[in-house]
């Protein structure tokens, strides 16, 4: 992978669902998708890729969208903007670090997202407990 790229992978692909049990009751129960995690407080729960490290995210007021992981979202914010693209929502703090959305030149949506604070930490349920810092964060 390019030391230069903005876009570094996928975080995980947002999928809205009407009521996060429902959507459990598909995604987990039926297509056999392992809880990560879930944070009824937002709305939102993880589930596994088995082959990936991406996560599936079930979301009660989100869209359907890929979430893009950078680096720096305002750096990266930079560099789209640079390049041509628009900032559709401004940088945002998420528990877990900061999201953005821009469009590219031709009108697609990209969602960005950095885990500048860390990834959840949960309990054996899939309960968020809290966010536990990066390791180059941690003295």
């Amino acid at each position: 992978m390019s030391s230069l790229a903005v876009l570094r992978g996928v975080d995980a692909v947002t999928v809205p669902v009407p009521d996060l049990d429902q959507g459990l009751q598909f995604y987990r129960d039926q297509l056999g998708h392992e809880l990560a995690w879930s944070n009824d407080a937002v709305g939102q729960v993880g589930l596994r890729l088995p082959e990936s490290q991406a996560e599936l995210v079930l979301s009660t007021n989100l869209e359907y969208a890929v979430n893009w992981l950078v680096t720096s979202v305002p750096a990266a914010i930079e560099t789209i903007v640079e390049a041509g693209g628009k900032v559709l929502l401004k940088p945002t703090q998420i528990p877990v670090g900061r999201l953005a959305v821009v469009i590219d030149p031709f009108g697609n949506a990209l969602v960005l997202l950095d885990l500048s604070a860390g990834r959840y930490v949960t309990d054996v349920d899939g309960g968020v407990l809290g966010v536990q810092p990066r390791a180059a964060d941690r003295p």
